[in-house]
């Protein structure tokens, strides 16, 4: 038995259509969940099993398999993500009685905390977006003071529309996965960068009408600012801010917004609404940071550490 048979066929196409219209999934997001089943489908049916019967010790026999195969963790943490949402979906709509990802332990090294930047870091870049003139100059200021208020993904943050905006300037209104809406508050230096965008910005609109929806109109296809294009930008702003370019992107600003709100006192649940992201275990690679700072209060504030000050005298 190799591959997929019909019946497996038949629920991964049940699964897919439920995560289109009930969930709102991208078709980038379809095509990899496809993938990644289809995947697990083959390596089951080299050992006699199928989707629908598979129990958790050939599910873990799987993930262990892509980990001898040299996969990145990346790809092996979205390949379980497949499984749980598939699982799930055949336990919920009760073609399964159980479901069997509930019992697969998620490796260490698949929560690991990807490449930030320090807070000195951020500023450098913040300071070398401000050097210059014209509405070139303006629009990197609110690009990076935007991701770094925000950490918003590149590609909501790229293709964000004016109607996003509050009649305060004070909050977006982002649509991230699956749809879903959420609300992002700007920090003040934020506001003041996106004002002065707006303001300058119909200079750049003069003359067409292409991308007039778009916070970061673009004379693309797509009307808004590509994701490239914003990678591009900031991997030249690091040059100029003295980093290395390879350390610099979108994805990694959103770390260091969220390792450092955390870092500052902001607690993990705040973090997970303000990322957009749907599962608090997404937002527990950050868990580390929360301990560093609990450490450091205990050593600072506890009565037997020897960096805590002394109790007063009555």
């Amino acid at each position: 038995m190799t591959g997929l048979d019909a019946q497996d066929g038949f629920h991964l196409e049940a699964f897919l259509e439920m995560m289109l219209v009930e969930r709102g999934a991208a078709q980038a997001t379809m095509s990899a969940y496809r993938t990644d089943l289809r995947d697990l489908a083959a390596h089951l049916g080299r050992r006699g099993h199928s989707l629908a019967n598979a129990g958790t010790a050939e599910l873990r026999d799987y993930l262990s398999s892509l980990q001898d195969a040299g996969l990145g963790p990346a790809t092996r943490a979205r390949r379980r993500s497949s499984m749980r949402q598939f699982y799930r979906f055949l336990y919920t709509d009760g073609v399964r009685r159980d479901d069997p990802t509930t019992r697969l332990e998620a490796p260490k090294a698949w929560r690991s905390l990807p490449g930030t930047l320090s807070q000195a870091d951020v500023e450098a870049l913040l300071v070398a977006a401000r050097e210059g003139n014209g509405a070139k100059t303006v629009r990197l200021t609110c690009l990076m003071e935007v991701l770094y208020a925000t950490g918003l993904r590149v590609s909501e943050l790229a293709g964000l529309p004016t109607a996003a905006i509050s009649s305060d300037r004070r909050l977006l209104i982002v649509r991230g996965k699956g749809g879903k809406e959420r609300m992002v508050p700007l920090t003040r230096a934020a506001t003041k960068a996106l004002e002065a965008w707006l303001e300058a910005r119909p200079s750049v609109l003069a003359g067409r009408t292409h991308g007039q929806s778009f916070l970061f109109p673009s004379r693309g296809a797509d009307g808004h600012l590509t994701r490239r294009q914003v990678a591009g930008m900031l991997k030249k702003l690091a040059e100029r801010a003295g980093l290395r370019p390879e350390t610099v992107s979108p994805h990694v600003l959103r770390h260091a917004f969220a390792t450092h709100l955390l870092e500052h006192g902001a607690d993990l649940r705040s973090v997970q609404q303000m990322l957009g992201h749907a599962d608090i275990s997404t937002t527990q690679i950050y868990t580390h940071v929360l301990a560093e700072r609990l450490k450091r209060v205990v050593e600072a504030h506890h009565p037997l550490s020897q960096s805590a000050p002394p109790p007063e005298k009555g």
